[in-house]
């Protein structure tokens, strides 16, 4: 490197208006002063019309100019010093105001700047000096050694064999490159602004989608549940009734054997106190009824009486393996036509049994 980066001795004054008001008037893109014709965006912010239409081609590369005949359709571009979003008609940046106020005030500030005296000091500071030859300002560009350098480094120095340009030429051709360079970052940063946007949205999408198809298999398996529910009522009472049935028949023979079990033992009680009558007489003439009650006493003794096994309630039997081996198998059934086809569902899912299950 030869030149000096530092500036010659000299304290810098206090920053004047007309200073402060130069660094309003920059524009965020090119940032030199801005250059007419100026546009205002919807922000309120202000672009020179050029750098806005560079950032809005780069942002819309299909976009069609104004001079085509075809109708263009919208474009969108973000205003980089605040990132909102301006949406152009088919005019692009030539549909949007020109700020009258602002370009006023430029061509204010240039009279002013022309009319005002220039400080020596203050040229003489900004003016970088090359290190080698005292004196010598710094005005050419060596493109072989992509650095800035002195007339007499290209006639007499290490330079002398260099290809060389212009350093203002240079500048301004760099500064358009990098003008062009933050035009495309800030389209690529838009591109990923929306694509996160858009993943964003699709993320809120999954979690939506998850929360539905959970409530209905929530919902699924609270019918079968219910189904389920209400059979094994069914069967329950099947059971409960026949069991009524057959106590209800057990204990009604229980009580019709117990009256002749009672009469029985009454019967038991009369003979023997009839055999205990001294009077023969007597006791033939009472024998007789005596007789007659135990002989219909015994053809009663042969009553009816329950088969065997009635008391057994094993027919009451359900297999229910297969309804098990079949629950234990329900799983999603995936929908695909063509591509991603949501059928029955959000995501093309659909709660039921295998196929081997369906088939059996």
């Amino acid at each position: 490197m030869n030149f000096a980066l530092g500036y010659k001795p000299g304290q810098l004054g206090e920053s004047s208006t007309m200073d402060n008001l130069e660094k309003q008037l920059i524009c965020p893109i090119c940032l030199e002063m801005f250059t007419k014709p100026v546009v205002i965006l919807p922000c309120q912010h202000n672009l020179c019309r050029k750098c806005a239409n560079d950032v809005f081609q780069a942002a819309n590369p299909l976009w069609q100019s104004r001079g085509s005949k075809s109708m263009s359709t919208r474009g969108r571009f973000r205003c980089p010093s605040c990132r909102h979003e301006a949406v152009l008609d088919r005019h692009g940046v030539y549909g949007l105001q020109r700020n009258l106020l602002v370009e006023n005030i430029i061509d204010i500030y240039k009279q002013e700047e022309s009319s005002r005296p220039q400080n020596p000091t203050k040229v003489e500071q900004q003016q970088l000096m090359c290190e080698e030859h005292d004196e010598e300002k710094i005005n050419i560009y060596c493109l072989s050694c992509e650095t800035p350098t002195c007339s007499m480094c290209k006639v007499f120095g290490q330079h002398k064999d260099c290809e060389v340009a212009p350093l203002q030429n240079v500048y301004k051709r760099q500064k358009t490159e990098l003008s062009d360079g933050i035009a495309i970052l800030v389209a690529g940063n838009d591109c990923i602004q929306a694509l996160l946007s858009q993943m964003e949205e699709t993320c809120r999408s999954i979690q939506e989608n998850g929360r539905r198809q959970k409530q209905s298999l929530c919902d699924k398996f609270d019918g079968l549940y219910a189904i389920l529910e209400e059979r094994k009522k069914e069967l329950v009472g099947m059971i409960s009734r026949q069991q009524d049935d057959k106590l209800d028949y057990i204990r009604s023979l229980m009580r019709r054997h117990g009256d002749h079990l009672e009469g029985a033992v009454k019967l038991v009680e009369t003979a023997i106190q009839s055999m205990e009558e001294p009077q023969m007489a007597v006791f033939l003439q009472s024998i007789k009824d005596i007789f007659k009650q135990i002989s219909t006493t015994a053809k009663v003794s042969s009553m009816e009486c329950p088969e065997p096994g009635y008391e057994s309630m094993a027919h009451f039997v359900i297999n229910t393996a297969n309804v098990a081996d079949m629950l234990r198998t329900i799983d999603f059934n995936t929908v695909r036509a063509s591509g991603f086809q949501e059928k029955d569902g959000e995501d093309g899912y659909d709660l039921g049994f295998s196929s081997q299950e369906r088939t059996t």
